[in-house]
């Protein structure tokens, strides 16, 4: 019986103590998945981030730099900050600041108790029509708000709170998505939190205080912040309600930098960029809230 060998020589083998040396795994070329999946991301970031950079860019533009060159130019070549302070001297942006703050945290509070309490009512609590009240909150999602706006504004008429900032924030003060996102989250408790707490003798208000809403503090947050963001960026709302520039929120005080015989967009780029800066502080101070909201579900870990 023959056997059969090989013309190549054996490799040596490696002394004593020392170990082989390993082949190396061959690369891996990228999938077309994975190509895709980047592509996608990278035509996001553009698409959202595009044009915030380009109102910065346009802000920080001088006099030297041409607004409607192709192909635009992002990186200004005369850069100054003078836009910003001629924004400061044509309108009181302080005082629109000052209206915007105060409107934006009445509807932060109004939001997290209204849409807290009603959550809770509709997740936990028992009684006739829940489902149907459910229903009314889930309709007024579909429902534009150009339909209702003039219906709105008879109420509020009637109320006598037009040209006041309460009239600015009744309409949006307690909001349907908000109240479906903490009914979400109380809903996602198990029972047995309750039950435990009923046996102790807690009533209805205690299980609420010391039980459930201790549970769901991270999409609190997250009601938080989509109730300034939506008070803050409001526009079509308070330029109906209000009538007097002492009363102007931000977005309806810096339209005022477009003029019938001058509009400038490089000024009107700065306003912009100084009613971002509080939303984006805002959103930094509670980020780490807001995405263990969204991950939690309404219950901690």
């Amino acid at each position: 019986m023959t056997v059969a060998t090989s013309d190549r020589a054996p490799a040596p083998a490696a002394p004593d103590g020392a170990s082989r040396p390993t082949p190396r795994a061959p690369r891996r070329r990228p999938r077309r998945g994975t190509v895709a999946r980047y592509a996608v991301l990278c035509l996001m970031v553009v698409l959202l981030a595009g044009p915030l950079l380009w109102q910065l860019s346009l802000s920080l533009k001088g006099a030297g730099d041409t607004l409607y060159e192709r192909p635009p130019r992002l990186i200004p070549t005369d850069p100054t900050l003078t836009n910003f302070t001629d924004v400061l001297d044509r309108v009181p942006v302080l005082r629109y600041v000052g209206n915007s703050a105060l409107v934006a945290l009445m509807a932060v509070v109004g939001n997290i108790v209204g849409a807290t309490l009603a959550g809770y009512a509709l997740a936990r609590l028992r009684f006739r029509g829940r489902g149907i009240a459910t229903g009314v909150f889930v309709a007024a999602l579909l429902v534009p708000i150009e339909t209702v706006i003039v219906s709105q504004f008879l109420v509020v008429r009637s109320l006598g709170l037009t040209d006041t900032l309460l009239g600015v924030v009744l309409p949006g003060a307690v909001a349907a998505l908000n109240v479906l996102l903490m009914r979400n989250a109380f809903a996602g408790l198990p029972d047995e939190l309750e039950e435990a707490a009923v046996i102790d003798g807690a009533n209805a208000w205690q299980r609420f205080l010391r039980i459930c809403v201790p549970q769901v503090t991270g999409v609190i947050t997250v009601v938080a912040i989509f109730a300034f963001v939506g008070a803050w960026n409001d526009f079509l709302w308070p330029l109906i309600v209000l009538s007097s520039e002492e009363s102007y929120t931000l977005t309806v005080g810096l339209n005022r930098l477009r003029g019938t015989f001058y509009d400038d967009p490089r000024l009107i780029a700065a306003g912009t960029v100084i009613a971002l800066i509080p939303i984006i502080t805002f959103f930094v101070l509670l980020q780490r809230f807001f995405f263990r909201g969204l991950e939690s579900g309404g219950i901690k870990g």
